[in-house]
């Protein structure tokens, strides 16, 4: 079993998917599997998509645990394309794969015990820190492992997160197992970009595609994972989550909601923006130990741009008044073509920060102008 960098597609703050009884806003997903399990002719492969964050590892997990708990030794045959599946199986519905913590399958496969489940996740280099992409040693094990016989009489099942961190060389090994899957195996592969996986691996898995959590979701999650956060914040995490939890704590860890508001206050006073504020948030980015809250002001940047370009373009996405009236009053100042250059330049100037070293006080500064001056029809 491989010894893996990270494991979690959540962040701080949540149990490692492995170790979660808890699965919240996936029900219709979480129905899709059990229907296929319930009805006899389990897929051999899933590949569970969506953005980060929304509980893809999660169930994952879940489902390897009931699977695990649940399954015969009796060959249930391929089916990977089969969507002719009973409507209402017995035991589908809310909670329908749950296992309880205190079962002894959750508690081996929470302890990474269990014979047999395997993980596959980017390993670690020569130097003990993670790779940047799963490397075909870290899937060399997956065609063995699924050669043998299941340990305890049912099945053998492999969790490949995320499966699009796979190089070329690692995707091929794992195709060698998709083109010819031994009976009772199941490979679950996690996909934020499904994209990015060879066509020959899409074909040959069935594919799920997770939602985006409702807000009251996340607020709920936020609540469970981090009591200590006041309601207000709690709930401007959820607005700015765009439907991840993994987003949502992501930000909580990097005092998003705070950045969020003088974002907000700058823009604000566009096309004249207070110098002297914009010069402390600036200051305030540099400092040494603020990398990951200028890597926040990063992303809430792009998210608020890109949402401004798509209110300009006319779509309908759901704004608060305060962000209608700032965005309407920005969109009357310069055109659509005009706010697709500020995304192009800042998104460019953001990205080169880190890569070239650049001094992120002057990023911040350029990155504002260059919004004063669109703001002023310039």
């Amino acid at each position: 079993m491989n010894i893996l960098a990270d494991d979690s597609d959540f962040e701080d703050g949540a149990p490692e998917p492995r170790r979660n009884p808890d699965l919240l806003g996936q029900n219709g997903a979480e129905q899709v599997l059990a229907e296929d399990f319930a009805s006899g002719r389990l897929a051999h492969a899933w590949m569970l998509t969506g953005p980060k964050g929304i509980g893809k590892a999660t169930l994952a997990y879940r489902f390897a645990r009931y699977v695990l708990a649940n399954g015969s030794a009796e060959e249930t045959g391929p089916s990977l394309f089969d969507d002719d599946l009973p409507s209402e199986p017995a035991g589908v519905g809310t909670n329908a794969l749950y296992l309880a913590p205190r079962n002894p399958v959750f508690q081996r496969v929470a302890a990474g015990g269990h014979a047999d489940l395997i993980t596959v996740k980017r390993g670690l280099n020569s130097a003990g820190k993670p790779r940047s992409e799963i490397v075909v040693g870290d899937v060399r094990e997956v065609g063995r492992f699924m050669a043998l016989t299941a340990g305890e009489g049912g099945w053998r099942v492999v969790v490949v997160d995320s499966a699009d961190e796979m190089n070329v060389n690692a995707a091929n090994a794992l195709l060698k197992v998709l083109e010819e899957p031994p009976p009772n195996a199941l490979l679950l592969l996690v996909c934020h970009n499904s994209g990015r996986l060879l066509p020959t691996i899409r074909s040959r898995c069935r594919k799920l595609r997770l939602d985006d959590l409702e807000e009251a979701t996340i607020a709920t999650l936020l609540t469970r994972y981090m009591p200590e956060l006041d309601a207000e914040t709690n709930r401007e995490l959820a607005a700015l989550s765009d439907g991840s939890i993994g987003r949502a704590l992501d930000l909580a860890e990097t005092d998003g909601a705070e950045l969020q508001i003088r974002i907000t206050s700058l823009l604000s006073q566009m096309p004249s923006p207070d110098f002297g504020q914009l010069q402390d948030f600036g200051a305030q980015l540099a400092k040494a130990d603020a990398v990951m809250h200028f890597e926040t002001v990063a992303d809430l940047l792009r998210r608020l741009l890109s949402r401004l370009i798509r209110h300009a373009s006319g779509s309908d996405i759901g704004l608060k008044p305060d962000e209608a009236e700032l965005f309407s009053r920005l969109t009357a100042s310069a055109g659509l073509d005009r706010w697709l250059q500020v995304w192009e330049k800042t998104d460019d100037l953001l990205s080169r920060t880190n890569r070239i070293n650049l001094d992120r006080k002057h990023v911040i500064l350029n990155v504002f102008l260059n919004i004063s001056e669109a703001a002023r029809g310039g």
